[in-house]
C-alpha cells in the first residue's frame, strides 16, 4: 500500500475535511479526493461518508486511522529529526487558555527550550484548541473540557480553585466574609461584575456551586483576558471570580480580598490533550511528562 495514501487519508480523518486537508498537506483538493477514492478501492470499503459540514470516517476508517496514524507520526519524526546530533530543534505547538499557559505552561518548559526545544503557542477556548488539534496546527493543548471521541486523548494536568474577589474597599462596605456568609448571595446583587464573556462562565460557576443559584445581574466589564480583570478588580471596578494561582500575589499584597472562603471550593480541572498516537514522538511525549511533573506543584 503506497504510503503517501495513508498519509492523506490520515490528515483528512484528523482535519474532518477533504479541503482542510488539503491545505495541510499542499494539495488540491480534488487531488485529495483522488487519493481517498483510490484507497478506498484498493480495500474495497469506504472510508469516509461525506456530509454538509466535511466527512465523516466510517468504522473502518475509524480503526484504520488508529493503526496506521502512530506509525506515520513516527515515521515522520524519524524523517524530520534526522540521523545524527546536528538535526534541527523539535517545534512543539502548544495551544490553551492565554492566561494559563502565560503564567503555568510556558515558564514551566523553559528547561527544555535550554536543551533544545522550540515552542510556538496558540490561545483558544476548548473548542477552538480540540479542532487545531484534530486538523494537525497543534502539537498538544491544555484545556478546561475533555474532548469526546477517539481521535484525541486527554490526561488530567491539575485542578485551580476559583476564587470570589473584589477590591478592600467593597469588602468593607459588605462587611467581609462572616456578614456575607450570614446574608447570603442577595448581598452581592448590588455590585458591578467584571468578566470574560457577557455569558459569565466564571460567575456562574462560582454562584452555582457556592449558592445553588444563578447569578441575576449582568457584566459591567467583560474582558476576555482574566489578567485585565484582576487589574479591574483591583482598580475598584466591582467583584471577579478568578483562579487562586492568578490573583495569589494580590491577595497576599492586599490588593484584592476573598469576600467567601467557603468549605468547598469551586474547582476547574485542567487536561493535557493530544492527539491519539501523537505521544508516539519524543519531544511531544517529553513536554507532555515534563508539564505532568511541574503540575504537581501548582
Amino acid at each position: 500500500m503506497d504510503l503517501a495514501l495513508l498519509r492523506t487519508f490520515v490528515a483528512v480523518h484528523r482535519a474532518g475535511s477533504f479541503t482542510r486537508a488539503a491545505g495541510l498537506l499542499g494539495l488540491s483538493q480534488p487531488a485529495v479526493t483522488g487519493q481517498i477514492r483510490t484507497l478506498e478501492r484498493q480495500l474495497g470499503r469506504p472510508l469516509f461518508l461525506r456530509t454538509a459540514r466535511g466527512v465523516v470516517p466510517t468504522t473502518v476508517g475509524d480503526e484504520l486511522a488508529h493503526k496506521a496514524a502512530p506509525h506515520l507520526d513516527a515515521l515522520v519524526e524519524i524523517t524530520e529529526a534526522g540521523l545524527d546530533d546536528r538535526s534541527p530543534l523539535r517545534t512543539l505547538h502548544l495551544a490553551g487558555p492565554p492566561e494559563f499557559t502565560a503564567l503555568r505552561a510556558l515558564p514551566a518548559l523553559t528547561t527544555l527550550v535550554t536543551q533544545g526545544l522550540a515552542v510556538r503557542c496558540a490561545f483558544g477556548s476548548a473548542e477552538e484548541l480540540f479542532e487545531g488539534l484534530g486538523a494537525g496546527h497543534h502539537d498538544l493543548a491544555i484545556t478546561t473540557a475533555r474532548p469526546r471521541g477517539r481521535l484525541l486523548a486527554a490526561t488530567p494536568l491539575c485542578d485551580e480553585e476559583h476564587v470570589l474577589v473584589a477590591a478592600p474597599r467593597w469588602a468593607a462596605r459588605l462587611g467581609g466574609p462572616a456578614v456575607l456568609q450570614v446574608k447570603g448571595v442577595r448581598a452581592l446583587e448590588a455590585l458591578p461584575v467584571v468578566e470574560v464573556h457577557e455569558s459569565l462562565p466564571l460567575v456562574t460557576r462560582y454562584w452555582s456551586a457556592v449558592f445553588d443559584t444563578r447569578p441575576v445581574t449582568a457584566g459591567t466589564i467583560i474582558a476576555p483576558d482574566l489578567r485585565a480583570v484582576l487589574a479591574c478588580v483591583a482598580q475598584g471596578a466591582g467583584l471577579g471570580v478568578l483562579p487562586r494561582y492568578l490573583c495569589m500575589d494580590a491577595l497576599d499584597a492586599g490588593e484584592v480580598v476573598a469576600l467567601l472562603n467557603p468549605p468547598v471550593p469551586p474547582l476547574r480541572t485542567y487536561f493535557l490533550v493530544v492527539r491519539t498516537g501523537a505521544l508516539a514522538l519524543p519531544h511531544i511525549a517529553r513536554a507532555h511528562e515534563w508539564l505532568l511533573r511541574a503540575a504537581v506543584d501548582w
